[in-house]
């Protein structure tokens, strides 16, 4: 691929806007090095392929030679991006960020040469800024331009509360690129406010309005909702191969070209054949499957996607179990309520996420599906939990 080849699909695989097209293009076509912030707050501790969307384009700019900045919001997790949000966030503790961010650096390097990367936290200037910066900052906005958001709208519309803390959070994080001399910040279109409000900042204190490029969001794996570690409908940089694997295979046919253009490396035009192939008849299961090894290959090798396609034949074509299952101590055999050791086990996030499942016939105890929601199973040593058709729990 030429340097022309690598810059136009810079600018057109899988970007949405870029603010300001004209100047951003020719900064990169004259050679100039520029620096790339991307920003994520710790409000879990795995990162998902979601992410990878933006880290993927990041990856696309540090190939080009520039400046990556890989930025976790430690401090404005504590305030809670109220994009896309009806509600304002849960507050998070120190404690809970000092945990989910202790792997950010090896789940990031799945991605991006972390040699060649800023890794930085804004509470190095949050942490020191002083009630008069902040009046300062905040002086450069009007309530009427935060009421202004499309988040805020609907929740306005809905009676939902708007707190004054959320305001701030925009605020905040164009402060970041002024602290960190950004040229340019990329975010996905969930992102569009936030990432404009530094556009407004820089010029206060002597700085060039950062250039901002904006990418797809991506369906999680029920293909309806944004992919996201809270709705269970995310494939993790944390998942084995073969949960990868899985996960990919069960994804709705029409996401099959969408993840294949934003998650991964496979040329367009062989995406398109892809695309033209399953409009003349072909299976939509086999691109899901050569999609899956890809997506396995990349964060795991070709051996294991390989071995990871194998134990998806072996559990789901054939109707066995796989020949390996993660295990859970059992205190005492006896009857349990399916709730009660769906939850226990954790292989449900809440107690009306496990009914739902039961209800839809996708909890099965030695195979034999639970049809009731408030059965009692019996279970011993040996026991085998499925919930859904990847996750396994063998008691012991």
């Amino acid at each position: 691929m030429t340097q022309k080849e690598k810059i136009d699909e810079l600018f057109d695989r899988g970007v949405t806007d870029v603010v300001v097209k004209k100047h951003l293009y020719d900064r990169i076509k004259t050679g100039h090095k520029l620096r790339v912030k991307l920003g994520v707050d710790p409000t879990a501790a795995e990162l998902h392929l979601g992410h990878t969307v933006v880290l993927r384009k990041l990856k696309q700019f540090q190939n080009l030679g520039h400046t990556v900045i890989f930025l976790v919001g430690d401090f404005t997790a504590r305030i809670g991006d109220p994009s896309d949000k009806l509600s304002a966030r849960k507050p998070i503790t120190e404690e809970e960020i000092k945990k989910n961010i202790k792997s950010y650096r090896q789940q990031v390097g799945k991605v991006l040469d972390m040699n060649q990367v800023e890794f930085r936290y804004n509470s190095e200037w949050h942490n020191n800024m002083d009630f008069a910066e902040l009046f300062q900052l905040t002086s450069l906005f009007t309530v009427n331009q935060m009421l202004e958001r499309d988040m805020f709208q609907k929740r306005m519309k809905k009676n939902k509360p708007l707190w004054i803390h959320e305001m701030l959070y925009p605020i905040l994080q164009g402060y970041d690129s002024v602290a960190l001399q950004a040229d340019i910040e990329l975010g996905g279109t969930d992102q569009t406010f936030n990432v404009l409000a530094a556009r407004t900042i820089q010029p206060y204190y002597q700085q060039q309005p950062q250039d901002i490029m904006t990418v797809e969001l991506i369906e999680g794996t029920d293909g309806k909702q944004k992919m996201s570690m809270s709705l269970d409908n995310s494939i993790d940089l944390t998942d084995s191969a073969e949960e990868m694997f899985g996960k990919v295979m069960s994804i709705p046919d029409p996401l099959i070209i969408k993840y294949f253009t934003l998650l991964t490396d496979v040329p367009l035009s062989e995406i398109k054949t892809y695309d033209d192939g399953m409009k003349e008849g072909d299976n939509p299961r086999d691109y899901k499957a050569r999609l899956g090894k890809e997506i396995a290959t990349m964060y795991h090798s070709k051996k294991a996607a390989t071995e990871a396609e194998k134990a998806f034949e072996r559990t789901f074509k054939e109707k066995k179990t796989p020949d390996t299952i993660p295990t859970y101590v059992l205190k005492k055999a006896g009857l349990f309520g399916i709730i009660d050791i769906v939850i226990e086990t954790k292989l449900a996030p809440s107690k009306s996420e496990a009914r739902r499942l039961v209800e839809q016939g996708g909890v099965r105890i030695d195979q034999k599906q639970v049809k009731k929601w408030n059965d009692k199973v019996a279970v011993k040593k040996g026991t085998v939990l499925q919930v859904g058709k990847r996750k396994f729990i063998k008691f012991v």
